[in-house]
């Protein structure tokens, strides 16, 4: 495979995984409080994970498939930053970042970290207060192999699940109603959510039109 149909391959998928999780983004509030397995399977989300745990401490869903259903999830747009480090190595950082001064803080401290600790970095990156995105990157450009990447990555993956479901495991109907209040009411501020993102990014569009 020549690197320039390597490159476009690895934006296009890139790009789906984005735009699955805006696609599905409006279901989460309809799914939290009635469904949250599905939620758990669709998103992976950490609240979705903490009332999946609390559904099954009430008897209401399986603590099984709670465990279960994220693990997929949360893992697969991994691989496709591991082969973006992999294949533009540092560069990459340019594309996966965007802000001021504090996001760049962030940035450098990611990817000093996952030079630094590497294996240690991507088993805990859940826990860490750093983008993942840029830890996966730099195992790429750093010379980790994939076999050994997506390992530490499920394990990760199943250890930030453990706890987010034990979390609503252990709160149980408190979890369960706040849920249902939130499934109540947010799907109609996350469309006012959605119509504002759309708003502002529509003027900031018109007015780089304007200038250009």
């Amino acid at each position: 495979m020549t690197s320039q149909r390597a490159s476009g391959l690895c934006l296009a998928g890139l790009a789906l995984t984005g735009i699955y999780s805006l696609a599905t983004l409006p279901l989460a509030p309809s799914l939290l409080g009635s469904h949250p397995i599905l939620l758990e399977l669709l998103r992976g989300s950490t609240s979705s994970m903490v009332a999946g745990g609390a559904f099954a401490r009430v008897g209401r869903a399986s603590l099984l498939l709670a465990l279960l259903a994220p693990l997929l999830t949360l893992v697969k747009s991994a691989p496709l930053l591991w082969w973006a480090g992999r294949l533009w190595g540092p560069e990459v950082v340019q594309m996966l970042t965007r802000g001021g001064p504090r996001a760049q803080r962030r940035t450098a401290r990611a990817i000093r970290w996952a030079e630094r600790y590497g294996a240690w970095a991507i088993l805990f990156n859940f826990f860490l207060p750093v983008p993942s995105a840029l830890i996966y990157a730099a195992a790429g450009w750093t010379g980790m192999s994939l076999r050994r990447f997506l390992l530490l990555d499920a394990i990760a993956a199943a250890l930030w699940i453990a706890v987010a479901v034990g979390l609503g495991y252990g709160i149980g109907q408190s979890a369960v109603d706040v849920a249902k209040a939130i499934s109540h009411y947010g799907l109609i501020l996350t469309l006012v959510l959605l119509a504002g993102v759309m708003i502002v990014t529509f003027r900031r569009e018109w007015r780089v039109a304007l200038e250009g």
